[in-house]
């Protein structure tokens, strides 16, 4: 029997909450808070810390305190509540898993370690996204085929009292362990731009590479196999393959013609033909070497193969490498609204200097003299050039309706009030940098799992753990 593997598992359980159709969640009770008579010793906590657990099941689980992790408690029941849902999980994925004493032991560990993360949450004040939660709660609503949250709301309490509560609470656990995380595993994972330079020199780059190929691949087929192959036998495969290369440089070429006039007497079909278009990534490893390297209608010198003799030639290539983006040379002048000054004041200014503007009073000259905005106002309010997506919400779309030499009239953001100008707009490549942030993502999920993990042990180490029983 194939089992889940246990660490995955448990852990897969108790970071995240979902539901199932047809399942009415279970959630875990809450840990009871207790104080230590008396702090431990080192040597007392490592005397009591154990690796195992005496089985608890069902039936012998009645409530009692499992484990100590600093000032909190893990009781039976939560233990035996987590096992239940790992159960669950890796049933419902074909894997049965037995409750055995490595299973409570990953799960109690997992437990421990979603302690000892949810009391840092609370020293360093996360807040998860009122927003974010709704949002998941709404997926949740989806994927149990109801309309609204409310809805959820309804059929949960309807089950048993209080267990929206319950689910909304845990679900804002579990982002505020994600946002945690985030935080400590970025702050470890450094990656230089020698760092992304190498990994841009690497063969695991070329996933990296949006350009679509158009690619003839065909092959002349040996008569034997390779080994036991004649002179004779290997000449006459390289010179139809040589002959079918003459004819493929042709422009224009008619492949199938060019295939079945170099076939002539040769006793085994030659195979392939045009392949259409795909990207470098997908393409063999030992071609898609030879493919990026060509030129289009270029073809390639017959490339001798254990199976036969390959002939490749680039008919055509969308080059995708390009990222064009819109931009906007653009100024602005900002009034901001403080503690030191009300939107109405702020919102009085910005139409004063709007009816100056109109009046013909220099754009640049304005916004030296009055705007609030510390990095433009020296150069005249020049934020150089921006794309759409730098600037928030309502900028973007102002900026995106002004027209080239044209300013707009006052808007607000959350910042203050805005008057824009748009001195230019251009298409640009953003190619090089779009390439250098997919590698640095690429490097940091390579990194990061090695951080979080090292992370955690830290924070094990540093912390009081009894397991009892």
């Amino acid at each position: 029997m194939r089992f889940f593997s246990l660490r995955q598992t448990s852990r897969a359980v108790l970071l995240s909450m979902s539901m199932s159709a047809g399942l009415v969640l279970s959630f875990s009770a809450q840990a009871a808070t207790v104080n230590a008579a008396k702090a431990p010793t080192p040597k007392a906590n490592a005397a009591a810390e154990q690796s195992n657990v005496n089985r608890l099941t069902p039936a012998n689980s009645t409530d009692g305190i499992i484990a100590l992790v600093n000032e909190n408690a893990i009781l039976k029941s939560d233990l035996m509540d987590a096992i239940t849902q790992t159960q669950a999980r890796a049933q419902a994925a074909g894997e049965p898993i037995a409750n055995s004493a490595q299973l409570q032991s990953e799960v109690l560990n997992a437990l421990i370690l979603r302690e000892l993360q949810l009391s840092l949450v609370k020293r360093v004040g996360l807040n998860p996204d009122e927003a974010e939660i709704n949002q998941r709660l709404g997926q949740i609503a989806q994927a149990e085929g109801l309309g609204s949250i409310a809805a959820l709301q309804q059929r949960l309490d309807a089950a048993q009292p209080g267990s929206y509560a319950t689910l909304r609470a845990k679900l804002i656990e579990d982002a505020a362990i994600q946002s945690l995380q985030q935080r400590q595993i970025s702050n470890r994972v450094r990656i230089s731009e020698q760092d992304i330079d190498a990994f841009l020199a690497s063969p695991e780059a070329k996933r990296l590479n949006q350009s679509e190929y158009q690619t003839v691949h065909v092959r002349v087929p040996y008569m034997d196999d390779y080994s036991r192959l004649s002179e004779a036998q290997r000449e006459e495969a390289l010179k139809v393959a040589q002959a079918l290369r003459a004819r493929l440089l042709e422009p224009n070429v008619d492949v199938a013609a060019a295939v079945t006039a170099s076939q002539g007497s040769y006793p085994i079909p030659i195979q392939g033909g045009d392949m259409g278009f795909h990207k470098a990534a997908a393409l063999p490893t030992e071609l898609s070497s030879e493919i990026t390297k060509l030129d289009v209608g270029a073809v390639s010198a017959p490339l001798v193969t254990p199976e036969g003799i390959d002939i490749i030639k680039l008919a055509d290539k969308k080059d995708s490498d390009k990222m064009l983006v819109p931009q906007w040379h653009t100024r602005h002048i900002l009034i901001k609204v403080d503690e030191l000054q009300t939107d109405a004041l702020a919102e009085q200014k910005i139409n004063d200097l709007y009816e100056q503007l109109r009046s013909g009073a220099d754009f640049a000259g304005l916004a030296s003299t009055y705007s609030d905005d510390p990095g433009s106002a020296g150069r005249g309010g020049d934020l150089n050039w921006v794309s759409a997506d730098d600037m928030v919400g309502p900028f973007e779309a102002v900026m995106k309706n002004t027209a080239v030499g044209d300013y707009s009239a006052p808007f607000k953001t959350q910042f203050g009030w805005h008057i824009l100008k748009v001195e230019g707009q251009r298409q640009e490549d953003v190619s090089e940098q779009y390439r250098r942030s997919m590698a640095r993502q690429a490097l940091y999920q390579r990194l990061a799992p090695q951080a979080k993990e090292d992370w955690l042990q830290e924070l094990r180490a540093g912390a009081y753990i009894q397991v009892l029983g």
